[in-house]
C-alpha cells in the first residue's frame, strides 16, 4: 500500500509541479521512471516508435493465471506447471514457462512478463505496460467458453473497461488515451472452438458445417477487433488457429493407431485462418488510422511438428509431461506425471500447449516477418 501511495503521489506531483525546479526535475525523473521499460529491447523499433504496452485477449495460449480462482479444469496454478518459469512458480501460465505474449514484451523491451489482470498480486504500476485478459477455455463462439467453464470474450472486455478506468485515475485521460492507442494488442483465440466444440459435440455440427462454423468464429472475431478499435486500439495483431490436428492430444484421440496430424481437424483450422485473414484485411481498409494485421501461427508451429530437428528439437509429437500422449492440466501434475529431465528438447510441453523454448522460436519468426508491419 505504501509503495502505490508512493506512485500517486509521483504522479500528482508530474501533473502539478512545485515551483521549485530541482525538485521538479527529481520529480520528473521519477515519473520517467515509472513509464518507461525496465527491460533491455532485443530487437530494433523503428525511430520515434512507441511501444507503452501490450495488452491481450484471448484463451489458454496467452493466459497467465486469470483462470485460477476459478471452479474449472482450464486451470494449471500447480506443479509441475512453470517449473522453468522465475523461482518456478506455477502461475498459471498452461507451459513450463514463459507464453508469447511475455517473449513478445521481453523482445521489445516492455518488461519481461506480462501478468494476468485477475492475479491478486498485481501491481498498480503493471497496468502502465500491460496486462493479459485471456482465459484458458475461451473461444470466438461463447458456448465454446461456456463448456470450459473460462472467461468469455464479452468478460475479458468488461475487465478491460475496468482497465481503462483505472489508468485514468492514476494517469489521466490524456495519457491513458495515449497507451490505448500506442499498445499492442495481441488476440489468440480459436483453438478451442475447433477441437473442443466443434468436433467434440455432435449438436454443433447439428446445426453447422466446417464452412458455416468457421464463418461464424471469423465473423465473431472481426467483431471483436472493432470492438477494440472502438476503445481507441489502433495496433491490432488477430492471430490465427495452430494446427491442432497436429498435437499430441488430438493425435492420440483421433489421429489412429499411429497418431497422425488428423487432417479434417487441420483442414478447419486453414478454413478459419483464410477467412479470419479475409475479414481482417477487409477490416483494415475501412478502419482509418489503424495497424490491423492477421498473424500467421499455422505455418511456423506446424515447421516445427514436421521438422523438430532442423530447430534443435528431438520430440515432437509428444508432450514433456507424463505420457506426453493426452496429459493436459489436471492429468498433469506432481502425483501422477512424470517431467522430461529437458524440456528444450520438446516442442509440446503437455499434450496441448508448447514449451517455452518452442514459443521462443515461433516467437522470433513471427517478428522477423511482420515486425516492420506493426508500425
Amino acid at each position: 500500500m505504501d509503495r502505490r501511495r508512493s506512485i500517486h503521489h509521483h504522479i500528482i506531483s508530474y501533473l502539478f509541479p512545485s515551483s521549485s525546479s530541482i525538485l521538479f526535475l527529481c520529480i520528473s525523473f521519477l515519473v520517467s521512471l515509472l513509464f518507461t521499460t525496465t527491460t533491455n529491447a532485443l530487437v530494433r523499433l523503428p525511430e520515434n516508435t512507441t511501444v507503452p504496452a501490450i495488452i491481450v485477449f484471448g484463451d489458454s495460449i496467452v493466459d497467465a493465471g486469470n483462470n485460477d480462482d476459478l471452479i474449472t479444469e482450464a486451470r494449471c496454478n500447480y506443479p509441475p506447471y512453470g517449473i522453468d518459469f522465475d523461482g518456478r512458480v506455477p502461475t498459471g501460465r498452461f507451459s513450463n514457462g514463459k507464453v508469447p505474449t511475455d517473449i513478445l514484451a521481453e523482445e521489445l523491451g516492455i518488461k519481461p512478463t506480462i501478468p494476468a489482470y485477475r492475479d491478486p498480486n498485481l501491481r498498480e504500476e503493471d497496468l502502465l505496460t500491460g496486462v493479459t485478459f485471456a482465459s484458458g477455455g475461451a473461444g470466438y463462439v461463447p458456448l465454446t467458453t461456456q463448456i470450459a467453464g473460462g472467461i468469455p470474450l464479452s468478460q475479458q472486455v468488461k475487465f478491460f473497461e475496468e482497465y481503462i478506468e483505472k489508468l485514468n485515475g492514476m494517469v489521466g485521460e490524456e495519457r491513458t488515451t495515449f497507451i490505448i492507442k500506442n499498445s499492442l494488442f495481441v488476440i489468440i483465440c480459436g483453438s478451442n472452438d475447433i477441437a473442443n466444440n466443434f468436433f467434440s459435440l455432435p449438436t454443433t455440427q447439428l446445426h453447422y458445417n466446417v464452412a458455416s462454423f468457421t464463418a461464424l468464429m471469423a465473423d465473431n472475431a472481426r467483431s471483436f477487433a472493432t470492438t477494440l478499435y472502438q476503445y481507441g486500439a489502433r495496433r491490432i495483431l488477430m492471430f490465427g488457429a495452430p494446427p491442432i490436428g497436429c498435437v499430441p492430444s488430438q493425435r492420440t484421440v483421433a489421429g489412429g493407431p499411429t497418431r497422425d496430424c488428423v487432417v479434417r481437424f487441420n483442414d478447419a483450422c486453414k478454413l478459419f485462418n483464410a477467412k479470419l485473414s479475409a475479414n481482417i484485411d477487409g477490416l483494415s481498409r475501412t478502419l482509418h488510422d489503424t495497424t490491423l494485421i492477421y498473424i500467421d501461427i499455422y505455418d511456423p508451429l506446424l515447421d516445427l511438428i514436421i521438422n523438430p530437428q532442423q530447430y534443435g528439437f528431438k520430440v515432437s509429437n509428444l508432450g514433456c509431461c507424463g505420457t506426453g500422449l493426452i496429459e493436459v492440466t489436471a492429468l498433469c501434475n506432481n502425483y501422477t506425471a512424470a517431467v522430461c529431465p529437458v524440456r528444450s528438447d520438446y516442442v509440446f510441453w503437455d499434450s496441448f500447449h508448447p514449451t517455452e523454448t518452442a514459443y521462443r522460436n515461433i516467437v522470433a519468426k513471427l517478428l522477423q516477418r511482420y515486425l516492420n508491419r506493426f508500425f
